[in-house]
């Protein structure tokens, strides 16, 4: 397993926070923690691997240690699809286990999770701290109310996005979701304030099998990134994904030129890994 750059300071500052509305911490790639007034803690596809070098290297420090997630530390993980670098065992196992927290995910994450990595053989977890999801469930997550919504990223078998909904606002993260039909919907369905969508460059990457390179699409292009934004009705834009991989990192401010003659999104959010903002 990967040893953090940081050591524990980022997991003990989401612990020590006492946010008046909802705390937002970005742990790079499309990583969230977001915690509530109440105290509710909620994990969004947090990853801490390295990828597969050669062809996926991680352009990023690793920001925490799952086992330095304090007991309280988690209600809940959300895994928005399959991929490794949103559902990963030991990224998300240790803090199962150290939390007793939930795991939500689509099914073929859950495949992941029961088949391909054996988590509940891996770590100490029950199958008891699983809940499938799928598009148009609803969940309670203590203070939280989490619409589970339909996305669209032509990548994965699986993708699903997340409303999350609280007394001081809603976010949506979209996962690496590209626009989709379904945004203009729940734009006028949700005033979402903030709205966390995946960008990045398309570069050329090596092929699994022969590592010869191949021109490559994982993320939303700056226009489409801006599409999905308006359609959404965003208050506030916050760009993900685009520190990530080697030849898919992308400069975020340049979306501020492409959402300059639209109403939405009003604002761009612009975090580096470790950030905090406020709902």
């Amino acid at each position: 397993m990967t040893v953090s750059d940081w050591g524990d300071w980022l997991p003990k500052a989401v612990a020590d926070a006492d946010p008046e509305t909802v705390a937002v911490w970005y742990l790079g790639c499309n990583g969230f923690v977001i915690k509530g007034s109440e105290g509710t803690t909620i994990w969004i596809d947090p990853y801490v691997g390295l990828g597969d070098p050669p062809r996926t290297i991680r352009m990023i420090p690793v920001p925490f240690d799952p086992e330095d997630v304090p007991e309280s530390g988690a209600d809940a993980v959300l895994a928005t699809h399959e991929h490794t670098d949103h559902t990963h065992g030991p990224s998300q196992g240790p803090i199962l286990e150290r939390t007793g927290a939930d795991f939500y995910a689509p099914d073929d994450s859950l495949s992941v999770a029961f088949d391909d990595e054996e988590w509940l053989d891996s770590y100490d977890i029950s199958d008891s701290q699983f809940t499938e999801v799928t598009e148009g469930d609803s969940i309670e997550i203590g203070e939280f109310t989490i619409d589970v919504v339909e996305t669209h990223d032509p990548d994965s078998t699986h993708p699903v996005g997340y409303v999350i909904q609280h007394a001081s606002g809603t976010i949506f993260h979209a996962g690496d979701s590209k626009p989709a039909d379904s945004f203009a919907e729940l734009g006028d369905q949700y005033d979402i304030d903030l709205g966390i969508l995946a960008f990045g460059a398309i570069g050329n990457i090596p092929d699994k099998e022969t590592r010869e390179p191949v021109r490559t699409k994982w993320y939303a292009t700056e226009n489409e990134t801006v599409k999905s934004a308006s359609d959404l009705q965003l208050d506030r834009l916050l760009p993900t994904h685009w520190d990530m991989w080697k030849g898919m990192t992308a400069d975020p401010t340049v979306l501020h030129h492409h959402a300059a003659s639209y109403e939405y999104p009003q604002e761009l959010e612009i975090v580096e890994i470790g950030d905090r903002v406020e709902l």
